[in-house]
């Protein structure tokens, strides 16, 4: 078994971000000063127009937008576009489907029975017609076709074919090599040419394009856009760093200014709330408006005792007036819900029944 291997430390991954080196140190502090001067204000009016725009959105534009937008489309699909497509669907099924039901199945159906009685008999009789008349005839042309075939390929093959071979063997094969090797020796003439043009012109570029461009690149971009890099990501540093001071300066203004607004104005009218309004408002309560709605009961409740009275009142004149025009209305006679007693029929006391008896 293997000894257990002891813990050991991950090594370190190596930074990516290089050494700072007095450029970026000399670069940061006044860039970060100059930074927050200018965020700061922005931060605020920011944090400001984004504070205003929550409580407008909430409190005007999204009840507006519900009013204006919302609403009236919710209405216009429920009370027009729905009734609508139904009253169109039943339309369509009792002036389009119905009557294409029928035709289907009073029109279409027996037709295709009857089309497909035809083509059945008609198939009978091609297919008679192929197996007695035309494979007959297709057999013969093809033995007679097959004959010419074989006659037409035996003068060919001594005729055109052999002379061919003869000729590519003998005559165009041996010109042809020698065309070839001329065409070698060319090409390797060709391309020593090249060869040798190719090297003069890539010394000539090599000293007067790419030494230059790697020297200017080497001795003087390369120091300019480190320079620059510095450069850039301080100024990406310092203004992620004035953003959140500034946010954090903001926090605290708008804290500032909503205890403020609390001591100057809502504990204010709280208070005058609390030790006026609420007072004054239950002694109206319970000396004015509470009476008042026990009064109101109270003459609603006598009100409606006396309507019920006239109605009862009014249908009794009415039911007199009836009876002293019309008279008394006609009793329904009594009706006998027992079973008959006869002899004609079963009993309790006895088993037989009409059919059954003597």
């Amino acid at each position: 078994m293997d000894a257990p291997r002891k813990f050991e430390k991950p090594p370190a991954r190596p930074s990516s971000r290089s050494p700072e080196g007095c450029l970026a140190v000399a670069i940061r502090v006044p860039v970060r000063i100059v930074v927050l001067v200018l965020v700061v204000p922005v931060r605020l009016v920011w944090d400001g127009l984004v504070v205003g725009g929550r409580f407008l959105y909430r409190t005007v534009l999204r009840p507006l937008a519900r009013a204006v937008f919302v609403w009236p489309w919710v209405a216009l699909w429920r009370y027009v576009v729905v009734p609508l497509a139904k009253a169109l669907g039943r339309l369509t099924d009792l002036l389009v489907l119905v009557p294409l039901v029928w035709l289907y199945r009073y029109v279409f159906t027996p037709v295709g029975h009857g089309l497909a009685w035809v083509a059945r008999q008609v198939g009978g009789g091609l297919a008679w017609l192929y197996a007695r008349v035309l494979t007959p005839v297709g057999h013969a042309c093809a033995w007679v076709v097959n004959g010419v075939a074989a006659g037409v390929a035996w003068l060919g093959r001594y005729l055109l074919v052999v002379p061919a071979g003869w000729l590519h063997a003998w005559i165009l094969t041996p010109i042809g090599h020698a065309v070839a090797w001329c065409g070698r020796g060319v090409m390797w003439l060709v391309r020593a040419v090249g060869t040798g043009i190719g090297l003069v012109l890539y010394w000539a570029a090599r000293i007067l394009l790419v030494l230059p461009a790697i020297a200017l690149w080497r001795w003087v971009l390369t120091p300019v856009g480190r320079v620059l890099a510095v450069v850039g990501r301080e100024l990406r540093d310092a203004l992620g760093h004035a953003w959140r001071i500034a946010g954090h300066i903001s926090l605290a203004v708008g804290r500032v200014l909503g205890t403020l607004f609390r001591w100057i104005f809502v504990e204010p009218v709280s208070w005058v709330y609390r030790t006026l309004l609420t007072p004054v408002g239950h002694v109206v309560r319970d000396l004015v408006l509470r009476p008042a709605a026990e009064a109101a009961h109270a003459v609603g409740r006598i009100t409606r005792q006396v309507l019920a009275a006239a109605r009862e009142s009014a249908r009794q004149a009415r039911a007199d007036f009836r009876r002293m025009v019309f008279g008394e209305p006609r009793q329904p006679e009594p009706v006998e819900l027992r079973e008959p007693m006869s002899d004609d029929t079963r009993t309790l006391g006895r088993s037989t029944t009409v059919l059954t008896k003597d």
